[in-house]
């Protein structure tokens, strides 16, 4: 097995939605922002490399949306996805698996694309992969709530269903990859999967929005886009307590800065320790 960091580009949004109650004198020492407030996150993928298999853990925002979308997030810096494949050696076609931790359109979006120039007919972008979700969690992003709705664009999701590559894992079940084992949280949004990943007799962690960046590993540090953050508190501290006695290793999907960490106990609770890039995991 080969693992493969995929960056798929920098975006921005608010600090204090990023850090929910805690003051900006207090996180801006670790995410500085801009003068209006926002600070700048990756959207950074990982691809399993395994046999015939490639498996690619979320895919990005995408380019899609109309400019008005993309103004509210200031999309810059020099990656995306096709690019970044490339320099793994791949193309859109060889991609076999496309595992969605959960549906917001940064984690979703880069997966669909339009077909015609009118933007009224989208098309899956792997079209050799199968695209997993769960059942629970497809249910929830597919008729939302006020408050994620926003978050769950359709345009991102049903043609993944109508092109007969959606594939949704039961959670009560065990992970149909033999790659990883999947854990299943609830706070940022129902039925989140967090994979699990067994690589060189270590274990390594797809955080995804679980915990966004190394800024957010005091427990307090909670995003204000969590559905329910006093779950999120709860699954959050037996996830550092775990990661931290096991000394798994930690990959970012949003850390701009740090890619992989790992963690230490003190007498504050798990803290931050090292932070790497993954093709140092030997």
């Amino acid at each position: 097995m080969k693992l493969h960091s995929i960056h798929t580009g920098l975006f921005k949004l608010d600090g204090g939605a990023m850090f929910g109650v805690v003051p900006k004198a207090i996180w801006s020492k670790t995410n500085p922002p801009d003068d209006f407030n926002m600070c700048t996150w990756a959207m950074r993928c990982l691809l399993i490399e395994d046999g015939n298999r490639l498996i690619l853990i979320d895919n990005g925002i995408g380019d899609k949306q109309e400019e008005k979308f993309f103004r509210h997030f200031h999309l810059h810096g020099d990656y995306a996805l096709e690019s970044s494949l490339k320099t793994a050696g791949f193309s859109f076609n060889d991609i076999t698996d496309v595992f969605l931790t959960h549906l917001h359109f940064d984690h979703c979006g880069g997966g669909v694309e339009w077909k015609d120039r009118e933007k009224k007919i989208a098309k899956t972008v792997f079209p050799n992969a199968a695209y997993w979700s769960n059942t629970d969690h497809w249910q929830w992003a597919t008729q939302p709530n006020a408050r994620e709705k926003a978050s769950f664009l359709k345009e991102n999701l049903f043609p993944m269903q109508e092109s007969g590559q959606l594939k949704l894992i039961k959670p009560q079940e065990t992970s149909p990859f033999e790659q990883f084992e999947i854990l299943y949280v609830d706070g940022h949004t129902d039925k989140m999967m967090i994979p699990h990943i067994k690589y060189k007799d270590k274990t390594i962690v797809f955080a995804a929005d679980l915990l966004p960046s190394a800024g957010h590993i005091p427990l307090p540090y909670v995003m204000s886009y969590d559905t329910r953050p006093l779950i999120t508190l709860k699954e959050k501290a037996a996830f550092l307590q775990k990661v931290t006695e096991e000394k798994f290793i930690i990959f970012f999907e949003h850390d701009s800065e740090n890619e992989c960490c790992t963690l230490k106990m003190t007498e504050r609770g798990p803290r931050f320790e090292r932070a790497f890039p993954l093709n140092e995991i030997v």
